[in-house]
């Protein structure tokens, strides 16, 4: 029996090669004055247009919002009002990233 066909075999439990981006979307709540939050969603990928994301997401949600630069944490955009859900809902309908990869945090 020659077993030099089973060292090029594929293993089925590798998920290394799925062909996804396994990088995470974090999306956060945080309190400001009184009734007021901002939400917060960094770890977007640098292939994507995030001014462009912003502006659609400000249109779609009727709130304001920002881009921030972090020098340790990349871009973050920041938007007025809890939009969490908003956002999942949003990014997963314009395939901006699979609903697996979206971690929302608070609540």
């Amino acid at each position: 029996m020659n077993v030099s066909n089973f060292v090029q075999a594929n293993d089925p439990f590798n998920n290394s090669n799925t062909g996804k981006d396994n990088s995470k979307i974090h999306i956060r709540v945080q309190q400001r004055n009184g009734r007021k939050c901002i939400t917060t969603v960094q770890g977007l990928a640098d292939d994507l247009d995030i001014l462009k994301i912003a502006k659609a997401l400000k249109k779609t949600f009727k709130c304001n919002g920002a881009i921030l630069m972090d020098p340790e944490l990349g871009e973050i955009l920041q938007l007025s009002g809890d939009q969490r859900t908003n956002i999942r809902e949003f990014f997963v309908d314009q395939e901006v990233c699979h609903e697996d990869q979206i971690v929302i945090h608070g609540g």
